[in-house]
């Protein structure tokens, strides 16, 4: 379950286009950053996804990834040319495809790899779509099949695509728009494959092109349903249409980390069985199976993109750091995987955000106001070197990753020695434990 947005130049404070996404998977499905350079490739060679092979173009274009480990492509990314995608897990009654393909990530990178602009990586997206399907187990530990949408941005505009199975629509975004678990094209789109309505008749889904509306004949109602998407969505778009013409990039961070309207100071993940929110959390039982695993916002200009990343879970618990394709990444240390690593950035983030979830609204003020303090002084002064030598932003990436990484772990020494007053209701603390039991991570 995910959460993406975009906000063009027209609904923005500064005329830059803003994306973000919230990618949500399972809690110990650990969240890499990746960068990886401009290749070259030999004629005839074919590129490994996650399942599959299929034939490599002869140039890929520089990739900044932020990926579950174990997956070749990417839940969300940009490329040297300030192109951004995020993908959306959307459940139809178009029968999934099981066997190894494509999957949603992986058609995300390769567009991101081959495509210079938001409406080339579109193309790209669609002819692999048309030419190979899509299929294959999304899930890390518990298969999960599903279809696609993508929002797709650069600096000049922004497009959405959703699937099912070989079937699509595509709408151009006009000012703002955000995508969740959900289709959300109804009667109308700018570009859609040949078949799209006469798949849904013959299959008595609606009686006619006047009656055919896409989300409506082809979602999967249960599914649906049961991810929040609805509510998720709405939040989102009530969120961003309130700010038109004031979004900026801490908009977009604020928006990520959003609990709800009702979220006052007491508010906990641990209340309820059901539901979700764009700041997603897990739970106990079969529904709240996700959580917020990785957060990006992109700020897009002709000129610069800057990306924030956080490369750790749960936002509300975490700090987003800036990063150039010209400055490159800083060494994050080794890979993360599925386990407890401190070596890893993922994990150490781990180690302060489940130490939060035991008396959430007692431990996160302890240091939330040191941290947005933080943050803001790294948007400051990450705007300010924007027109800046290439080897001045290297460094101050590498400083803002380093500084965040100090401050993770004094915050995580600071949350544990504060006591408890406010113990999570059992079958939260339950599932919590099974799932740090299974990733081998016992000091929280």
């Amino acid at each position: 379950m995910c959460d993406t947005m975009v906000a063009l130049g027209n609904a923005t404070a500064d005329g830059s286009v803003i994306f973000a996404k919230n990618s949500d998977r399972e809690p110990n499905e650990a969240h890499e950053l990746v960068l990886v350079p401009r290749t070259t490739h030999p004629e005839g060679s074919r590129v490994r996804c996650t399942y599959v092979e299929i034939p490599q173009v002869p140039e890929t274009f520089a990739v900044l990834l932020a990926k579950p480990f174990w997956i070749w492509g990417t839940e969300m990314g940009a490329n040297e040319h300030g192109v951004v995608i995020g993908n959306e897990a959307v459940f139809t009654k178009v029968p999934y495809e099981k066997r190894p393909g494509l999957i949603g990530m992986d058609f995300i990178r390769l567009a991101l790899e081959r495509a210079v602009t938001a409406r080339a990586a579109l193309d790209v997206i669609i002819n692999l779509l048309e030419t190979h399907g899509q299929g294959g187990n999304c899930g890390f530990t518990h298969k999960l099949y599903y279809h696609n949408s993508f929002l797709i941005a650069d600096p000049k505009e922004a497009w959405v695509l959703e699937t099912a199975g070989r079937q699509w629509a595509a709408q151009r975004v006009k000012d703002v728009h955000n995508i969740s678990n959900a289709i959300t094209i109804g009667r109308e789109w700018d570009l859609a494959s040949e078949g799209l309505v006469d798949y849904a008749i013959q299959r008595g889904w609606c009686k006619s092109r006047d009656d055919f509306h896409f989300g409506r004949c082809y979602s999967d109602f249960l599914y649906t349903h049961f991810s929040a998407a609805g509510a998720r969505r709405c939040r989102a778009t009530e969120l961003l249409t309130a700010g038109k013409g004031q979004i900026t990039v801490e908009r977009m961070m604020t928006i990520l980390r959003d609990h709800g309207p009702d979220a006052g100071p007491d508010w906990t993940p641990g209340r309820g069985l059901t539901g979700a929110d764009i700041c997603m959390h897990a739970g106990f039982g079969p529904v709240r199976v996700s959580q917020s695993v990785g957060s990006m916002v992109s700020r897009l200009t002709p000129e610069s993109q800057t990306h924030w990343l956080t490369g750790t879970s749960a936002p509300c618990t975490g700090i987003f750091k800036p990063v150039w394709f010209d400055a490159g990444l800083p060494d994050l240390g080794p890979s993360p995987a599925g386990h407890y690593d401190q070596a890893t950035l993922w994990w150490r983030h781990e180690s302060l955000h489940r130490a939060v979830l035991r008396d959430y609204a007692t431990r996160l003020p302890l240091y939330r106001e040191e941290r947005d303090d933080l943050e803001a002084r790294f948007i400051r002064t990450a705007t300010e070197l924007q027109n800046s030598s290439p080897a001045e932003r290297t460094a101050f990436s590498a400083h803002c990753f380093a500084e965040a990484d100090e401050a993770t772990a004094r915050w995580t020494a600071q949350v544990r020695a504060a006591s408890i007053k406010q113990r999570p209701p059992l079958l939260y603390a339950i599932a919590w434990r099974g799932f740090n039991r299974r990733a081998n991570l016992t000091a929280v």
